[in-house]
This record gives C-alpha cells, sequence and structure tokens, in this order.
C-alpha cells in the first residue's frame, strides 16, 4: 500500500511539472504603458478553434483619479470581437473562427486628465490554460485519488486530463505548424517557378533587343554605304 501511494505521488509530481512547463508557454502577462494620446496594441498568432481567455485591469500612479480606457479586440479579418469603453478593468474570452493574428488594442478615453504613467495589466490565457478545469471536474464528477500516506487527497485524475488536454494541445500546434510549412513551401515553389519564368524571359527579352539592334545597324550601314 505504501509503495502505491509512492507511485501516486511521483506520478502526480510529474504531471504538476509537466503542467507548469506547458501552461508557461500558454500563459501571457503583459504589463502595457498607455500613452496619453494613440493607441497601444498586443498581438498573438493563434490557430483555429482555440479558447482566449484575457483578464485587464487599469493601474495608474494617480491614486487619487483612476482613469477610464478603451478596449477593442479584432480577428485576423478584421471582426470585431470585443469593444468596451468607460472601463477600468474586465474580461473577455472568444473561440477563434479563424488562423491568424488576433489584435487587443487598449487607448484612454478622451475626458481623462489626470497625472502620472498608467498601465494596463493584462492577462491573456490561451488553449488549456484558459479551460475552466474545475467545472470540468465538477461536470464529469472526477473522483479524488489518495496520493500520499498522510492521507492528503489530490485530483491525480483531473491532473492525468490536465496532462491529456495538454498533449492534445501540442498535437494541434504541431498539425498548424506543419500546414503552415507545407503552405509556406507552396508560395516559395510558386515563387521560384515565377522567379524562374521571370528570368527566362527576361533573357529572352535581351536577345531579341540585341538582335533588333543588329539588324538596325547593319542596315544602317548599307544605306551610309559604310559595308
Amino acid at each position: 500500500m505504501e509503495r502505491r501511494n509512492e507511485n501516486y505521488l511521483a506520478l502526480f509530481l510529474l504531471s504538476l511539472i509537466i503542467i507548469i512547463c506547458l501552461f508557461s508557454t500558454t500563459t501571457e502577462a503583459i504589463w502595457l504603458n498607455l500613452p496619453k494620446s494613440g493607441t497601444k496594441c498586443v498581438s498573438e498568432e493563434i490557430q483555429h478553434n482555440v479558447v482566449v481567455l484575457a483578464d485587464y485591469v487599469v493601474v495608474s500612479e494617480d491614486h487619487n483619479h483612476l482613469p477610464t480606457i478603451s478596449v477593442k479586440v479584432t480577428s485576423p479579418y478584421g471582426n470585431n470581437l470585443y469593444h468596451k469603453e468607460n472601463v477600468t478593468y474586465g474580461q473577455y474570452a472568444f473561440t477563434t473562427q479563424e488562423a491568424g493574428n488576433y489584435l487587443a488594442c487598449f487607448w484612454l478615453d478622451g475626458q481623462n486628465h489626470g497625472s502620472g504613467d498608467i498601465n494596463v495589466n493584462l492577462d491573456w490565457k490561451i488553449g488549456i490554460a484558459a479551460k475552466d478545469w474545475e467545472s470540468v471536474a465538477r461536470k464529469e464528477k472526477i473522483e479524488k485519488i489518495p496520493t500520499f500516506p498522510t492521507g492528503d487527497h489530490r485530483g491525480v485524475e483531473l491532473e492525468l486530463r490536465k496532462l491529456e488536454g495538454a498533449v492534445e494541445s501540442i498535437h494541434e500546434n504541431l498539425l498548424y505548424l506543419r500546414n503552415r510549412e507545407a503552405e509556406m513551401r507552396t508560395v516559395s515553389e510558386k515563387t521560384n517557378t515565377r522567379v524562374a519564368w521571370y528570368s527566362v524571359m527576361s533573357l529572352g527579352v535581351c536577345i531579341v533587343a540585341s538582335a533588333v539592334q543588329i539588324w538596325y545597324l547593319q542596315r544602317f550601314f548599307r544605306k551610309k554605304k559604310l559595308i
């Protein structure tokens, strides 16, 4: 029994380390300094059918006046996914419908006249990092298994589900990268073909132009009776 608990403990720790490493690549905490005028934007390249969750909050050096901002999130095709005005904090969430760069822009509202630097703390989560695993555990009634000899309980099955989701996410990312590589290879091959045809056409034009020049010079010299 003690050996079994040790195996559960080792499995749990291994799963936890992998999950933390994977989550570190799918969660981004961004600190944006907003200018008095203009817009500060951040973009992220995301593939199709990925859950995105982001929380933002305004942080100001002027404690007597908390300025409000406007937020706008757009898709790679320019579709408006989220738009709020006169806010100091908020959250947006969506599932991507197309692959590409998703843009989140922040700017100060016109009526703000406070002093000091104005920053926005943006916590951007993508994929499995944005998934509510507690809701998944309650919905699927995932049982808790004892892992420690002290009697403490840890959701090993839930951690394994997280690990499974992380593996699926990695697999999808690899497929996405492979498809992008195939697309780029196709574009490169087409470009090389066009460059080759352009070189052949340029060489042909040069040959024709040289032949015309030789014919014109021969005709000119014959008229002048120089040859």
